[in-house]
C-alpha cells in the first residue's frame, strides 16, 4: 500500500565549514548532491532556521531543507517548515547518518526510536510524533560508545567516503519512488543489495 507523497526532505548536519566534511553531515551531502543534479540553489530562510530550495520530482513538489541550527536543534527547522506549509509528519523524509550501518549501506524506515541520534531525538520532541520516514546512510560505528561523538564529528577515510557517496547515489536513484509514496518498492530496491 502506498503512503502519502513526500513533501519535505530534511537532510541533517551541522552548519559551517568546520563540519562540512564530517560524518554527521551525511544528510547535507545527499541534499547538496540532489540539488546539484537538478541545478538548484539553497537559499537561507532565517524564519525557518534553515537553507531551503524547492524541487519538482516527477510532478511532486518537494521542499529540501538543511537546518542551520546545530544537529541537536534540527526539530526547530523541520517543524517550522512543516507547520508553514501544512506538511504532516507522514509526508516528511529525514536523511541522516547511521552508526549501525556500514558505509555503502542505506536503509529506509518509518517511525521507530532515535537510537541516540540527537537530530532525530529533537525532531521527535518538537513534532510530538515519530511517524516520519528516515533515510539512513551508513557511516559505521567506532565500537566504543565513548568515542561516538568524536567519531561522528570526524572525517571518514577516503575509502569510507567513497562508499558513503555510492550509498548517496543509490538513495538519490530511489527518491522518485519514495517521494511518490511507494515506500515498499523503494525499500525492496535499497535493501536488496549492499
Amino acid at each position: 500500500m502506498a503512503s502519502q507523497p513526500i513533501r519535505l526532505i530534511a537532510g541533517l548536519g551541522n552548519p559551517g565549514p568546520d563540519y562540512e566534511q564530517t560524518r554527521h553531515n551525511a544528510g547535507f551531502w545527499l541534499l547538496d548532491k540532489l540539488a546539484q543534479q537538478h541545478h538548484l540553489s539553497f537559499r537561507t530562510e532565517s524564519k525557518h532556521h534553515g537553507q531551503v530550495c524547492k524541487l519538482n520530482l516527477q510532478g511532486e513538489e518537494v521542499r529540501l531543507l538543511k537546518p542551520t541550527t546545530y544537529m541537536n536543534r534540527s526539530g526547530q527547522a523541520v517543524a517550522s517548515l512543516a507547520n508553514y506549509f501544512r506538511i504532516e509528519p507522514e509526508q516528511i523524509l529525514v536523511v541522516h547518518d547511521e552508526l549501525d550501518l556500514e558505509p555503502g549501506q542505506v536503509r529506509l524506515k518509518t517511525g521507530g526510536g532515535h537510537a541516540g541520534h540527537n537530530g532525530l531525538r529533537d525532531i521527535m520532541s518538537v513534532l510530538g510524533k515519530r511517524e516520519f520516514h528516515r533515510l539512513r546512510i551508513g557511516i559505521d560505528h567506532p565500537n566504543d560508545r565513548a568515542a561516538v561523538v568524536n567519531y561522528v564529528l570526524g572525517r571518514p577515510s577516503k575509502e569510507h567516503r567513497a562508499s558513503i557517496d555510492q550509498a548517496i547515489d543509490k538513495a538519490i536513484d530511489s527518491l522518485p519512488t519514495i517521494v511518490k509514496g511507494d515506500l515498499q518498492l523503494a525499500m525492496n530496491r535499497l535493501h536488496s543489495s549492499r
